[in-house]
């Protein structure tokens, strides 16, 4: 017989039973309403009366943050905020493919230092910008993406153009959210521009679903039956929608700061610096190679300019650095790369990597001293791990780490020898450059002399768009920018199609400058439509093509190699023809008009300051200039 004693505690456990089963409902009751909202709208208004919409503080916040231009092709999805941004006067500028929009945006987040914005629709209109977002990424641009998207409470269940965006776009930006309700617009936007600028900076993709960017009374017209709900689902049913509706505008109108958050830019230590100024102080034949990286802000161009100036030291110009030093400067080296870096002792390499561009890092000297600055990590190291070591690798903005280097060696000379030495080498090559541009070709004009009537040509004030591959690859050598922020060219991606996007949002940023556009025929299919855009939009800016009738780029190797010119062959189209198809000026030269090529140019410029695009199809033969470049 069990004693009392004994039946106790089983007595006991169904209380506790029924105290924890209890407090299991209430969390998850509790749980349940946190998530519906149904806490955060007890404290939080939903007006249903307003006609405000989330277009309106997309354009806020792009607005506080000192956005001048909004790049796009127009979709449902996102008319809210492009009519939002209109109404708050920055500049909405369509083209005829999204992926121009996206190159739009990449020019003028590189000219001013800020974030290019694009809003483009869902689906197929973000699919379209893939190809110019990796290449922002590559080429270290700080662009925002918005896009559209189907409703919130349709995801995942067929909705036209519905599909999972953030997976596709996760691997090519540095921030990537899905707006879920209007209250978290500004506060997300915020922190996608604060991405975009910060550590390495690099393009930001944020998704607004169209029911976040549209007024309530509209989304309710969608999302809530006007008849009466019937029977204990449909009343359910019902509930749950309305609550989802108040949910999703809740404190959508309420106060929030909209302006800029801190940005986190790398520095290098005062010891790294220290470091690297006993190095460079040793030096006797010092080189430095400067990449994109050193013209991010915070650095201004001119003190980094000087910097350099007062620094010394013989250096290679890459990337956006291009023109820093003006058109000729003691201190610029042009030509010979390879071989002036393997008689360095010292190599700061700024903002340049040991990529395919650097032989992955084989040019560099084994008995040489590297110092290289990054501000990423990853690519600083790349490939030191097989071809090249670094003496210094210092992670940090580049711009700033040059400025403190040339302090820290203020009154250090270097002799005059290694230098004159570089520049005899570069008179050279240039002597040879000379001699190709007066050899006779088959047919039509000879390229090299052609763009150097080009360089003669061009104004201090021009801003240089390179799209192509061997008239470009020529043009590098041959047509060097004014000044510093005056070259755009894809960068490491080596995407074509990229010139009208960066010619568009060089304009835009700059309309007193002459836009200059070197096309490879090629490469201008991609961007022949766009001339729409300039006419449509007042956008006056000149191309020249160089149409060889070819992917000469890879009929040079293709064809010795493997014995066929298959796919490579075009034809010499009348570009100019069609592009005055499209209201723009177009101009033609030819072997028939060799001797008026520079009146034509001064032609183009006139018409172009007259308020016209213009596209002047220069048709070229072949040279030997560029035998031996790779194209894979």
């Amino acid at each position: 017989m069990e004693t009392p004693e004994a039946a106790a505690p089983a007595g006991g456990f169904f209380p506790s039973f029924l105290l924890l089963g209890f407090a299991t409902l209430v969390a998850a009751l509790l749980g349940a309403a946190h998530r519906l909202g149904l806490f955060y709208q007890l404290m939080h208004k939903v007006d249903k009366a307003s006609i405000r919409h989330g277009g309106e503080n997309v354009a806020a916040v792009l607005r506080a943050h000192g956005v001048r231009f909004l790049f796009t092709l127009v979709g449902g999805h996102i008319s809210p905020l492009l009519v939002a941004c209109e109404k708050l006067g920055i500049r909405v500028v369509d083209t005829r493919h999204e992926v121009t929009a996206v190159f739009a945006a990449d020019a003028v987040a590189r000219l001013t230092g800020t974030v290019g914005v694009v809003a483009v629709t869902a689906g197929p209109g973000l699919t379209n910008t893939v190809t110019a977002v990796k290449n922002a990424q590559i080429a270290q641009s700080p662009v925002l993406l918005l896009g559209g998207a189907a409703s919130t409470l349709l995801q995942n269940r067929g909705a036209l153009q519905a599909i999972d965006q953030l997976s596709l776009f996760r691997p090519l930006c540095k921030f990537c959210a899905s707006v879920q309700r209007v209250r978290e617009i500004i506060p997300t936007l915020r922190a996608a521009m604060a991405a975009a600028q910060s550590g390495t900076p690099g393009p930001v993709f944020v998704e607004l679903p169209v029911d976040v960017l549209y007024p309530y009374f509209m989304v309710q017209k969608e999302m809530v039956s006007a008849k009466p709900p019937k029977g204990l689902v449909g009343r359910g049913v019902s509930w749950y929608l309305e609550n989802y509706l108040a949910n999703l505008f809740a404190g959508a109108w309420e106060p929030q700061p909209e302006g800029p958050l801190p940005l986190d830019i790398p520095q290098a230590s005062p010891q790294q610096v220290q470091r690297c100024v006993e190095i460079l102080s040793r030096a006797k034949r010092p080189l430095v190679l400067l990449g994109s990286q050193a013209l991010l802000p915070p650095t201004p161009s001119d003190k980094l300019r000087v910097a350099v100036e007062t620094l010394g030291v013989p250096c290679f110009l890459g990337g956006m650095a291009r023109g820093l030093l003006g058109r000729s400067h003691p201190l610029h080296i042009r030509q010979n790369r390879s071989a002036a870096l393997k008689k360095a002792d010292v190599v700061v390499l700024a903002g340049t990597v040991c990529d395919f561009r650097l032989s992955y890092g084989r040019v560099l000297s084994r008995s040489s001293k590297i110092i290289i600055v990054n501000r990423n990590r990853k690519e600083m190291l790349m490939n030191s791990d097989m071809f090249w070591k670094p003496q210094e690798a210092v992670q940090g903005d580049v711009g700033s780490f040059m400025v403190k280097l040339a302090q820290g060696l203020q009154g250090q000379t270097w002799a005059s020898d290694w230098a004159e030495e570089l520049r005899q080498a570069d008179r050279q090559k240039e002597q040879t450059f000379r001699e190709k541009a007066s050899m006779p070709v088959a047919e039509h004009l000879n390229p090299v002399r052609v763009l150097q009537l080009v360089e003669e040509t061009l104004p201090d004030n021009s801003i240089l768009v390179v799209d192509g591959g061997d008239f470009v690859g020529t043009a590098a050598h041959l047509v060097q920018p004014r000044g510093p922020l005056r070259w755009l060219d894809p960068g490491a991606f080596g995407t074509l199609g990229v010139g009208a996007g960066f010619a568009l949002g060089a304009k835009l940023c700059q309309p007193d400058a002459e836009v200059w556009c070197l096309f490879g025929d090629g490469a201008f299919g991609y961007s022949l439509i766009e001339f729409d855009t300039f006419v449509r939009h007042k956008i006056p800016v000149m191309a020249l093509i160089g149409n060889d009738a070819g992917w000469t780029q890879i009929s040079r190797e293709q064809v010795p190699c493997l014995g066929s010119n298959v796919a490579c062959g075009l034809a010499y189209t009348g570009y100019h023809k069609a592009a005055m198809g499209l209201g723009a000026q177009g101009l033609l030269l030819s072997r028939e008009s060799e001797d008026q090529v520079v009146k034509v140019l001064h032609d183009a410029q006139q018409q172009c300051q007259d308020g016209h695009p213009v596209v002047v199809n220069i048709l070229i033969g072949r040279t030997d200039f560029r035998d031996g470049s790779i194209a894979v």
